[in-house]
């Protein structure tokens, strides 16, 4: 039925929330075990970074402490128990679920969010899978369901360089979509206008709003896409054309502050605070959605940059992603 499994594991834990980094700790941690005939282990071989991470260390999404972080991850099924028919030891699988920054995993052989891999993967395709899910289905689902991008259309993308970020911009370009891309240096603008945004913003040195206007011919845009939160919610705001809509997605900058809903009435303006999971809850949702991704990134038409670090270094791997010193996308190899 299973091979054994080694009683500990590394993982990275946190046993209380804090805005420093130093709550992080990589520890031996038990190894998971088969409980149930529908348990699943996955040895986890890459783990994608993203920045829900730090929310739940700090405390802004609630998670049950101690707590292993992670929510996507490529590996191996290690073990399964009685009654699963769906896997075998030895499957290669990409995933979404929690607690993936560890060496096993656990899931159900219900979860849906599974991708099943060919044996015969490449090790970067393999890797791509781990740490792509999550900001790819996002950026895809975001486009289509929050706001169902035109052609034509004048659309805001804050953070443009970053993992969801650089995805959202070759995404809405590619549907004949005008990309005003934000970044903080004009470095990172660079990478958003070579991925196809069309205008460029930097929120370190030039008015934002001022810029919209005049690349709009002061319309304003049709849709915001918003990771940053606190600092950046009045500056989309104010960005945004009459019916426009606003995609609030991140709170890299803070949490947004309550706000009265009248403040949507001038202008019409939609708000939705999306979340990723939402969209792909049924099982036709997942397929559509998956296999999309899937092609793009085969094809190479969907343009990613992977950055890999080691599980141990992920403390300094969240400090550098805070302090947006970061591009593209961190992957975690974890230790075999």
């Amino acid at each position: 039925m299973s091979p054994s499994l080694p009683k500990t594991q590394k993982v990275i834990l946190i046993e209380e929330n804090g805005e420093s980094v130093d709550v992080l700790k990589y520890v031996d941690s038990p190894t998971p075990e088969i409980t149930s005939p529908h348990d699943v282990i996955v040895k986890n071989q890459f783990a994608g970074v993203n920045f829900i991470e730090a929310y739940f260390r700090k405390g802004i999404y609630p998670v049950q402490l101690p707590a292993i972080l992670g929510r996507e991850a490529s590996g191996v099924v290690a073990a399964v128990g009685d009654e699963v028919t769906k896997y075998k030891v030895g499957d290669k699988i990409a995933y979404l679920s929690t607690q993936t920054f560890a060496q096993y995993t656990k899931i159900q052989d219900s979860l849906q969010a599974v991708l099943p891999v060919g044996k015969d993967v490449s090790d970067e395709k393999f890797k791509a899978y781990g740490a792509i899910l999550v900001q790819g289905l996002t950026a895809l689902t975001f486009i289509t369901e929050a706001h169902n991008v035109q052609k034509g259309e004048y659309i805001l993308v804050w953070a443009a360089a970053g993992g969801v970020g650089r995805l959202l911009v070759q995404l809405i370009s590619a549907r004949g979509a005008h990309v005003i891309a934000i970044a903080s240096t004009d470095e990172k603008l660079a990478v958003a206008k070579e991925l196809g945004a069309e205008f460029v913003i930097n929120s370190t040195t030039e008015d934002i709003n001022a810029k919209v206007k005049e690349i709009t011919g002061g319309k304003g845009v049709a849709a915001t896409f918003d990771s940053v939160g606190k600092d950046s919610f009045d500056i989309s705001f104010e960005a945004l054309a009459r019916k426009g809509t606003f995609v609030s997605y991140g709170n890299s900058s803070g949490v947004v502050p309550p706000l009265p809903i009248n403040k949507l009435s001038p202008k019409n303006i939609k708000l939705t605070r999306p979340q990723l999971f939402g969209y792909v809850a049924a099982p036709e949702e997942w397929e559509h959605y998956t296999s999309t991704l899937l092609k793009l990134i085969d094809s190479g038409e969907l343009k990613f940059e992977l950055h890999t670090a080691k599980l141990e270094d992920y403390k300094q791997v969240a400090t550098n992603l805070e302090s947006r010193k970061t591009t593209g996308k961190i992957v975690l190899e974890i230790p075999q």
